[in-house]
């Protein structure tokens, strides 16, 4: 066993093209470091369908360029298989350690392979990319981020020619192209051949930013802005001028790309700690909202002002705001959400007689919903332009909740007014997760084994009237692992996340509000009911 690891990590030594991860591993070989050999060579990254992630280092199980030229070459058999032979392959990628060179050697394989790659012209926001393959007529995209993961992760997301990402059986089909390359030796690799885009492209997809918004609307909202040290900033800042809002006032400790993430913990507006510096410079500017972008900038983050102090706004409440914004101004075509969000986009939907669906969780399923008009999820991602960008886009949803912001400040009200009415116009729905992180993934395979066994038969003193096992899917749904509970006046579902160690619990309760005076209380019950809920959960699960 120790023989053949040692084998099979200088095999890999001596095909790796790259010095750094070279050095890396020979250090390891020559100290016989058996505990980290087995970590990077107990198997290969899996390529799914969020493409491939992961921490950089040598060997199969890490993101490296060894990894990401194997990815692109199967990549690149899939679409010649697949009638794509020739076609354009366009390239985007983020700040992080390493994207730039993934990025040149993704556009070499495919340029070694016969197809057309073009590079976008330096680290834009990840809904460029997606733009630009609609845009340029491409056959494929894949842009080169790990997102909002930490400063480690590196990853590699796939999209297809219509511009969403892969969906099965895709993944699968890639997989076994990358899984059927023998050696990096049989992979053709140019020095050059392939295009870098000038700024034409993202001036096109500037340039669409502004149909977003209403002609003539009100666009006085002052924000606070962070790129959460990711590639947001220049762009944002150009679609805000072209739109004639106030400049945002720049987080500047977070502003530039870094690919270290100096100042968080974990570059996701939605982990503790995250949004200080943020709410630090609001508190001295006093905008009208606080905006972030995750690093790769296809997510978008909303804060306000609650009281005496500033609260982030739950993706949930975001996803119900833009939704009220679009019905008011008169949007027609499909609401759509995952199935984890909350159940009052379909409230609102129905009220303004607009058809509503529910996908899967993630915005490859999401963007593939006939006549869609709006999608979100749960987790900070928003589709308002599905005819510029099919996937989740943290610029053009920054510039929807500025323009609701303005309308409202017009009218003497904030977004937090907004939420209110909706809450007694359709009941109060509060949402909130339970998220437990693991070093050791079986623990998230026990919980949901033990779930499984045993089914909760109530959760927070409510009955529960309906148990899924979301594996079996549904009349709507293709089969996923997860399990849905539908109780009197709540909904639980619990899943493993797609893109980190964790196991998700997302938790809603609706609680009927009769007016604005009921709001206290209802938003107490909500708070009770919410916490029983954890607590019983986190009981039947074992977790």
């Amino acid at each position: 066993m120790h023989d053949d690891l040692i084998a099979r990590a200088k095999a890999w030594l001596a095909e790796d093209p790259d010095a750094e991860t070279r050095e890396e591993l020979a250090k390891l070989i020559d100290a016989g470091d058996v505990g980290e050999l087995s970590a990077r060579f107990g198997g290969t990254l899996q390529f799914g369908t969020a493409g491939l992630r992961g921490e950089l280092g040598a060997g199969p199980m890490r993101m490296n360029r060894s990894v990401v030229i194997r990815a692109a070459a199967g990549l690149a058999a899939y679409l010649k298989k697949n009638g794509h032979a020739g076609g354009v392959v366009v390239i985007g990628y983020d700040a992080r350690h390493k994207s730039a060179d993934f990025a040149r050697d993704t556009a070499a394989v495919m340029t070694g392979a016969g197809l057309r790659a073009a590079v976008l012209p330096r680290p834009l926001p990840t809904p460029v990319l997606a733009f630009a393959i609609r845009h340029l007529g491409a056959v494929a995209g894949v842009e080169v981020t790990a997102s909002h993961n930490p400063p480690r992760d590196n990853g590699y997301k796939v999209y297809l020619g219509d511009g969403s990402q892969i969906v099965p059986p895709a993944d699968a089909e890639i997989a076994a192209e990358i899984d059927a390359i023998a050696s990096l030796h049989d992979v053709p690799r140019p020095e050059s051949g392939w295009e870098t885009l000038d700024e034409s492209v993202l001036e096109a997809y500037l340039g669409r930013t502004d149909a977003v918004l209403a002609a003539g609307s009100p666009r006085t909202a002052r924000t606070v802005y962070t790129a959460m040290h990711g590639v947001g900033k220049d762009v944002l800042l150009a679609a805000f001028a072209r739109a004639g809002f106030p400049e945002p006032v720049l987080v500047a400790e977070q502003a530039d790309p870094d690919p270290d993430f100096p100042t968080v913990a974990f570059p996701n507006p939605e982990e503790p700690g995250a949004m200080d510096l943020a709410f630090a410079q609001a508190r001295t500017t006093d905008p009208d909202l606080v905006i972030a972008n995750d690093p790769d900038a296809d997510r978008c983050a909303v804060a306000v002002k609650d009281g005496a102090d500033w609260r982030m706004l739950r993706g949930d409440e975001v996803g119900a705001l833009l939704a009220a914004h679009l019905v008011r101004r008169g949007a027609t075509g499909v609401f759509a959400e995952s199935i984890v969000s909350s159940s009052l986009l379909g409230r609102i939907a129905g009220k303004a007689n607009l058809p509503h669906e529910e996908t899967l969780t993630g915005f490859k399923w999401i963007a593939r919903v006939d006549g869609l008009r709006y999608g979100y999820e749960e987790a900070l991602g928003y589709c308002v332009d599905p005819e510029g960008v099919r996937d989740k886009d943290g610029i053009t949803a920054a510039l929807l909740i500025t323009e609701l912001a303005s309308v409202l400040k017009e009218e003497g009200r904030t977004l937090l007014d907004l939420l209110d009415d909706l809450a007694v116009e359709h009941g109060l729905h509060a949402t909130d997760q339970l998220s437990v992180r693991v070093q050791d993934l079986s623990l998230i395979a026990d919980a949901m084994r033990r779930l499984r066994e045993r089914p909760p038969t109530e959760l927070a003193g409510l009955p529960v009237v309906r148990a899924e096992d979301l594996t079996r899917g549904t009349e709507k749904l293709p089969p996923t692992d997860g399990l849905r509970y539908t109780l009197d006046g709540a909904r639980v579902i619990v899943r493993p996340s797609g893109t980190e160690p964790k196991l998700k619990c997302y938790l809603e309760v609706v609680v009927p509000v009769g007016t604005h005076t009921g709001l206290p209380a209802a938003h107490a019950r909500a708070s009770e009911l919410l916490s029983a809920l954890k607590r019983d959960l986190s009981a039947a699960a074992g977790i």
